[in-house]
């Protein structure tokens, strides 16, 4: 049983969005539904083509039998081998043309519509192209990201964790990390600065240890430094992601974006419709409820 996974990361999985900068959180969503698929075909060989800088989320992970890393000259290789199973999370049209192409007796995903000229679905996957295209829809959504995945290949959601690949080197050595930065394309998603400073002086004062977020120009780095926190405060970002991944308490601050779509085995979330509605009290005591 050979099965392919293309999720590079160019574009949300399930956000009508698509872009050529990779989202390495949405990636790293993806991951639950290997286990779902390990335990379904449990001989089968996974392939997993994704972007160069995802990469490092998935090295090592031991559902994956073989990572292919996007490139010119890759889409031929596939389309010369033959799969029983191609799962196409990624909406760019030439990745959806290069999935109708490739020899496969199951498909799910999105697809190439040539009428169109645009991206599609393949049976059995109409509620991610609708939680894509339909603002309704996705508006009054309840399933959360990983199951409608989950869903989409044929397993039943039952808590599916996220499956990191790197194992970091680092111990438990702070009580609380602040994973306070943002990237430039989610401004928006910042809680601000002077939010966090009176936040460490109020949990100093509890005899906390804090850490402030380190490692951003290495990822591996990045990892490491989640992982010696015992708790996690963060907004949107991929640093919860590797947080919930690693198993780690989290204190999760959205404004903006929603946090229904997001499954936080048993951690902490505070939603607003603005960073700026999040008060230093209510994050505090989210954070005496985990400690």
């Amino acid at each position: 049983m050979k099965i392919l996974i293309i999720k590079l990361g160019f574009s949300e999985t399930l956000d009508e969005e698509v872009s050529r900068f990779s989202s390495l959180g949405d990636v790293l969503r993806t991951t639950p539904i290997l286990p779902t698929l390990k335990e379904q075909y449990p001989n089968s060989h996974i392939t997993w083509l994704v972007d160069e800088t995802p990469y490092a989320l998935l090295k090592g992970n031991q559902f994956i039998d073989r990572i292919l890393i996007w490139d010119s000259f890759v889409g031929f290789q596939l389309l010369e081998e033959r799969f029983d199973i191609v799962i196409n999370l990624e909406k760019i049209a030439g990745l959806c043309a290069i999935t109708n192409r490739i020899n496969a007796w199951k498909k799910y995903g999105f697809r190439f519509d040539e009428l169109k000229g645009r991206y599609d679905v393949y049976e059995g996957s109409e509620y991610a192209f609708d939680l894509c295209t339909k603002h309704e829809i996705k508006r009054n959504n309840h399933k959360i990201w990983q199951q409608v995945l989950v869903e989409m290949v044929g397993g039943v959601w039952r808590d599916q964790p996220y499956v990191l690949g790197y194992k970091p080197k680092t111990k438990e050595i702070n009580d609380i990390g602040f994973n306070y930065k943002v990237g430039p394309k989610f401004p928006h998603k910042a809680w601000d600065d002077k939010n966090w400073k009176e936040l460490e002086e109020i949990l100093k004062k509890e005899n906390f240890s804090i850490s402030w977020q380190e490692g951003l120009e290495n990822l591996y780095e990045y990892v490491d430094w989640i992982n010696t926190n015992k708790i996690l405060v963060t907004s949107d970002s991929l640093g919860l992601h590797i947080a919930l991944a690693l198993g780690k308490k989290v204190v999760a601050l959205f404004g903006p974006t929603n946090s229904k779509e997001v499954c936080f085995y048993n951690s902490e979330v505070i939603q607003k419709t603005k960073m700026s509605e999040i008060s230093v009290e209510e994050v505090y005591e989210k954070i005496k409820k985990l400690a």
